[in-house]
């Protein structure tokens, strides 16, 4: 069978082939897993889930190659149809990574994975009766509280459950809660005392923050500006408690007209943190009703970059969806007298509110407002010359609730709704509704939506729908970068990045492209926490975090970035024998690797110096280091110079009895034959891109501050033989160049082009701080 034809018998959809074929390493590497599980695909069998194809992508990306074994079997228990679910998938992911290489004890791994366990509701109710008979109090405090709690309580407590239907769950616990409820009825609840947090003060270079040590658990504190507006009537939040069971609902509402950055990141770990710990649910919604900025591209890369960042959603709505809902809202709002049509320019719309000052139209009767407003959908008007403003209050001090616009015309078709609409929804009015209409409990945002909390109220109850709790924290900054999407993008179209993904902005495909991982990110987002007050964070603390997490994850190699060469004068010309390097220092199981040595090797040129001083360890005239790992040192006899006077070759000693203890140890790659260099790479350093640490005091001047040695090249860089083998070169793989740094194999990778990314270097170096 041809390739397209192979994935999608086993399952994958055409976008999932489409994503998949632009990794020619990881489609390999995937075919040839699809052969080695056997599944027949011409002559199909029952015996197999030809469905699997998605959970086994999702393994191969998931495991390394190092446990190749493991995922095989792994592999094979998904193509059987033992392993169904993706729960059941990722429990087998994180067993197989902690046991490492270990065989896999198979009987352990099906109970840890759910093999064959059968959770009906039969089961769940056996569970959690048994669970809450345990400690009824506790479990009657909890639930009493918040239902949807308890819900997340006993998921955490009983293990079978992770692999029980949730709605299952949900309708048992609910239902043993209401008996347990009848049972201990007249049986007096205290509140459990609050936790008193210990705090530890964090000084950086722009802020003091205290941050919380004990306990683990995060906490969270919502309160924000009171509304009488903001208060539920007892009929609206029995009604939506009866909707949601009490559960926690968050959502992560980006709109899509750009790609998803570490701000987004921020709110994300927010919303869906939260829900989660507290057994509630989030959305992703996109807010998509300006659609001359929308693009599919930016509704693809949203949702790989939540799902990359290891979120996923209950559900995934537009706020376009709504718009019957919304629109036959604007009506009755018209009926009422509290929305008017305005031919007012934009210009007179802005100085109206700006000097509380009336429009001509607001008067207008209802019964033309709707005559105009059906006008307006009918496309009789040219776009800009109507719009739809709520009557709220032009007198206020709050500039949100002088009349803000509600509707606009737009003649661009929609990239989910086609041409349907000619009139579109403003963030104003859509976005108070839509979080009604899907029961969030908490609508976080950042602060600059402040001041709209009081419209966002007004409307919700002149509409007299639900009231969502609404919270405002401060947006991420961090020094030396840049967050806006719009000034993202003019980069992009000046060609002064590569793309939305170039690894020196901080998107989240950047930061991918850059060696970032998820797991650091979400350790930044922690770090930082979730305050109100508005700060400037070092890009700094963003690396560390980086650091911290590689540097257990991924492998160490030898990478000489300007070859200088060294020939051994006293070796062997034909001689090549091979030296055992440690793949990572601290982790035996993590194996090791052969490293030729021959005459000919290579060190980095800044490990020489034609002038020795005391402060300098390094290689000069009449001087010894050590090889990393190599059974001799080496002294430098004669410095070999062009015609220009560059020293282009060094003549040394190899000292195999080492009678000198050398003050450093330096790496190096060895010809593997004579005449035959190391493996070549372009190997790409990237620093910060702009030379100013707070681009907003810089205003309309941002782009003078670009950093011209952001991004440096190194076209002839040699590599650790580790290389040649095609699986370490996958695309986002990630190593430590030993002495170097950290780095990641660059998308740009083909079979004859090895290309790498600096992430981040080993430690601060402060001729690279920003100034």
């Amino acid at each position: 069978m041809e390739r397209d034809a192979i994935l999608l018998a086993v399952g994958l959809n055409e976008k999932d082939i489409f994503n998949l074929t632009k990794n020619e390493a990881l489609t390999t590497k995937f075919l040839r897993t699809i052969t080695e599980v056997n599944i027949p695909l011409e002559n199909k069998s029952s015996e197999f889930n030809y469905s699997c194809g998605p959970l086994i992508l999702k393994l191969i990306q998931s495991i390394p190659d190092n446990l190749a074994d493991n995922r095989l079997i792994i592999a094979k228990y998904i193509a059987q149809g033992k392993l169904k679910t993706g729960v059941q998938v990722e429990e087998a992911i994180k067993y197989a990574k902690k046991i490492g290489t270990t065989p896999l004890p198979i009987q352990d791994f099906e109970v840890e994975c759910g093999v064959g366990a059968d959770v009906n509701e039969e089961k769940v109710t056996e569970l959690v009766n048994g669970q809450i008979s345990s400690n009824k109090l506790s479990y009657y405090t909890i639930g009493k509280a918040n239902v949807g709690k308890l819900v997340g309580t006993l998921r955490n407590e009983i293990k079978l459950l992770k692999f029980a239907d949730g709605n299952i769950i949900k309708q048992v616990v609910e239902k043993a809660f209401q008996a347990l409820s009848e049972e201990l009825k007249d049986t007096p609840v205290e509140e459990a005392p609050k936790k008193v947090e210990k705090v530890a003060v964090v000084k950086t270079a722009t802020t003091t923050e205290k941050v919380a040590t004990q306990p683990q658990k995060k906490t969270y504190n919502f309160d924000a500006r009171f509304l009488e507006t903001a208060v539920n009537p007892p009929e609206l939040l029995e009604q939506h408690k009866n909707q949601t069971g009490g559960k926690i609902m968050t959502r992560f509402p980006p709109e899509p007209n750009g790609f998803l950055h570490i701000g987004h990141a921020k709110a994300m770990n927010l919303s869906f943190g939260y829900a989660m710990s507290e057994g509630g649910c989030t959305y992703l919604r996109y807010d998509d009703t300006n659609p001359e900025k929308e693009e599919k591209i930016y509704f693809d890369s949203i949702r790989e970059m939540m799902e990359w960042m290891g979120f996923k959603p209950f559900k995934i709505t537009y706020t376009s969806d709504y718009m019957d809902q919304m629109y036959d809202f604007a009506v009755q709002l018209i009926k009422e007298g509290k929305a008017y049509v305005d031919f007012s320019s934009k210009k007179e719309i802005h100085d109206q509110r700006e000097n509380k000052i009336e429009s001509k139209y607001r008067n207008t009767t209802p019964e033309e407002n709707l005559k105009r407003f059906e006008q307006m959908k009918m496309g009789i008007y040219d776009e800009g010359a109507a719009v739809l403003r709520v009557k709220i209050d032009m007198s206020s001090d709050n500039y949100n609730m002088r009349d803000f616009v509600a509707y606009r015309i737009k003649y661009v078709a929609h990239p989910h709704q086609g041409n349907k609409w000619c009139i579109y929804p403003t963030y104003d009015f859509s976005h108070c509704i839509v979080d009604s209409l899907e029961n969030i409990t908490h609508s976080l945002c950042t602060l600059e939506f402040e001041n709209r909390r009081d419209s966002y109220y007004w409307l919700l109850a002149t509409l007299k729908l639900y009231r969502p709790h609404v919270y405002e924290f401060s947006r991420l900054n961090i020094t030396t970068a840049l967050l806006s999407k719009r000034k993202v993008l003019k980069l992009v179209k000046e060609k002064i990045i590569r793309s939305w993904d170039d690894p020196r902005v901080l998107t989240l495909a950047g930061l991918r492209r850059r060696g970032y991982t998820p797991e650091g990110i979400k350790s930044f987002c922690d770090d930082i926490g979730v305050t109100r007050v508005e700060n400037l964070i070092p890009i700094e603390r963003l690396e560390q975090s980086l650091r911290t997490d590689l540097d257990e994850r991924v492998n160490r190699v030898f990478a000489v970035l300007e070859p200088l060469k060294v020939v051994l004068t006293n070796y062997d010309a034909n001689k090549v024998e091979h030296v055992e390097a440690k793949n990572h220092p601290k982790l035996a199981e993590r194996g090791s690797r052969q490293l030729p040595l021959s005459r000919v090797l290579y060190i980095e040129s800044s490990d020489f110096r034609e002038v020795d001083s005391e402060d300098y360890y390094g290689l000069a005239p009449n001087k010894s280091v050590g090889l990393r790992y190599a059974p001799c040192n080496i002294h430098c006899e004669k410095v070999i110079k062009d015609e220009n006077g560059k020293i282009v070759e060094l003549h040394c000693t190899a000292d195999f009895d080492k009678k000198e203890k050398p003050k450093t140890y330096i790496h190096w790659l060895s010809q593997s034959a004579p005449g035959v260099d190391p493996m070549k790479a372009e190997v790409r350093l990237y620093e910060k891109l702009f030379t100013c640490d707070d681009l907003d005091e810089v205003g309309d001047e941002w782009l003078n501050y670009i950093n011209p040695n952001s991004e440096i090249i190194k076209p002839n860089a040699f590599v650790d033989p580790y290389f040649q083998d095609a699986k370490n070169r996958a695309v986002y793989e990630k190593y430590q160049f030993e002495r170097v740094g950290f780095f990641v194999v660059d998308q740009d990778t083909t079979n004859d082009q090895l290309v790498f990314n600096r992430s981040v270097t080993l430690k601060v170096d402060n001729k690279f701080k920003s100034k």
